[in-house]
Order: structure tokens, then sequence, then C-alpha cells
């Protein structure tokens, strides 16, 4: 008999494994309740269950699950991501993770659940604690896929829910904010000579993405400058003209601000800039010379090379 190949094995293993809820959350970074929220509101809940034993996850349920994560980092709505995540044609968490960068997830379920605990008693000391010590020794880009989104996104699931909470994400996202901007220092000696341009596109308000990006960036010897909440295109394009800036980083997370036919009004200088949107809010179709991330890696990325780095 021939024998099977390896890898072979290896597909079949993981098509074969059933995970309980807890082991689901471990793989996904994200809460346990967090998990039982989406199975009940959307139905992105274990498919697989076998006479007298609890359900299970199985593959395709952990492959739809690491989509519906990934989208809701990069700001949809999660009715939204759970809507893409049902349809889509994913049959293994190895096929969803192939769609974008590797987010490294370390196992810190029960890390969450501690924040989330010390966030509903505005235990602000901990919170703050805990994350600056994550920050440190794991990174901004770790501690932001692994332990600050699912954080995130469990308050935001309740506040969905629930309609209560918000007060919980503006204490989680004011201490964020805070934490960013201490790790955003201007490089002794960076990379780029010309900062970087950060700015929330339109009436966007929503600015703590650029704070963690900027935090991203400053770790990596790359200096930027945020322009902050709710910049006009002419102050953007301002800007380009007085510091010739290598990348543009525009964030928009509503629809109602990204509209790229603003991207048209950036001056055109020599060298030119490259033009990158960040966020749910820009239209999937456009004319403009620009390039579209959807997550953190990719953004970092995409500014890395546009310093010459």
């Amino acid at each position: 008999m021939a024998q099977r190949p390896k890898s072979a094995d290896r597909k079949a293993g993981l098509e074969d494994e059933r995970l309980t809820v807890a082991s689901v959350a471990r793989r996904l970074g994200v809460a346990p309740a967090t998990l039982r929220t989406w199975d009940r509101r959307y139905g992105l809940g274990p498919s697989s269950h076998a006479p007298g034993e609890h359900r299970r996850y199985n593959s395709r349920d952990l492959a739809r699950l690491n989509l519906m994560r990934r989208l809701i980092i990069q700001g949809h709505a999660p009715c939204d991501a759970a809507e893409t995540a049902l349809k889509s044609k994913i049959r293994s968490v190895e096929s969803s993770r192939n769609q974008s960068p590797a987010i490294e997830i370390a196992d810190c379920a029960d890390l969450i659940e501690s924040l989330l605990r010390a966030a509903r008693v505005y235990d602000r000391a901990f919170i703050e604690n805990t994350l600056k010590r994550q920050i440190s020794e794991r990174g901004i880009v770790n501690a932001w896929n692994g332990l600050i989104a699912p954080v995130l996104i469990a308050v935001g699931d309740e506040w969905e829910e629930l309609g209560t909470g918000i007060e919980i994400e503006h204490l989680l996202t004011e201490i964020i904010i805070r934490l960013m901007q201490s790790s955003n220092q201007t490089p002794d000696n960076p990379i780029n000579p010309r900062p970087v341009l950060l700015a929330c596109i339109g009436e966007e308000m929503h600015t703590l993405a650029l704070h963690t990006l900027g935090a991203a960036l400053s770790e990596r010897n790359i200096q930027s400058q945020f322009l902050g909440a709710r910049t006009p295109i002419a102050a953007v394009g301002a800007m380009v003209k007085k510091s010739s800036p290598p990348a543009v980083f525009l964030w928009a997370q509503l629809v109602k601000n990204g509209k790229c036919e603003l991207v048209g009004d950036i001056p055109k200088i020599r060298p030119s800039p490259r033009i990158i949107l960040g966020g749910p809010g820009w239209r999937k179709s456009s004319r403009q010379p620009v390039v579209k991330v959807d997550c953190l890696d990719g953004a970092i990325t995409e500014i890395t090379r546009a310093v010459g780095a």
C-alpha cells in the first residue's frame, strides 16, 4: 500500500480535529465569552456535534472565526464581518491565514479575561500596568494583535448586544492612546529624515489606529508626524508641500469619510510620496494611485518600503 505523504496526514488531522470553546479562544486570542456571543448572535458557532457530547469546533469553523476576528481588527462592524465570514468559501484555518499577513497570537486568554474584569470595575492601574508591561515585552504589533484588539472586540460586542459598556470602551481607549503616545518617541537617528504623515481624513474622529501605527513605527526607528482627527485634505496637502514626506497614511473608519477622490487634491511633488489608505471606510474602487492596507502589519510594511528601509 502506498504511504500517504506526511503533509496529507497533517491536513487530515486538522480537518478531523474537534476543539472546545476554551481551545478556540486560546488559538484566536479572544475571550471565550466573545465566541459565545458570536455563536448566539451571528451563528458563527461549532458545527460538529456527536451524540452525548458538547458541540465542538472543526477546522472550517475555526477558519471562519479567524476571518471574523481579522475583519473586526481591520475596523469592520461585527455584523458585517460575520456576514462576510459566513459567506466565505474558506475550508481551513491555513487557507484563511494565507489571505493576509500572518498575525502572531500568543496564548493569553486568561490575561484577556483579567483585563476585561478590571475594565468592568474601572481598575485603571491594573489595566495600564498590564498593557505597559505587555507592550514592553512583546512589542506594539504583537501586543495589539494578541491582547489589545481582542479586549476591544469583547467590549464592542457587549455594547452592540446589550447597549452597555460604552464607558468601559472610552476608559480603555483613553489608556491605550496614552500608552501609545508615550511609546511614540521621536528616534534619535531615524531611518527617514522626513517624517511620514499620519492623519484621520474628513470628519473622522477615530484616532486609536493612528496612535498605534505611530508607536509601531517608532519601534522600527521610523519617525512620523501625527496630524490628528478631522484633518482637512487641504491641511494634508500643505504639509506635503512643506515637508516632502516619503509616505502619507490616511485613516477612514466611516464610509462617509473615505472619499478616494480627495486623494487627487494632494499636490504633486517630486519625489512623490506613497499614499496609503487604511480603515474600512475607504471605497473599494479608486482610480487614484494609492495603496490600501487592511491591518497594522500591512501599513508598517508599506511605510517601511516607502522610506527605503
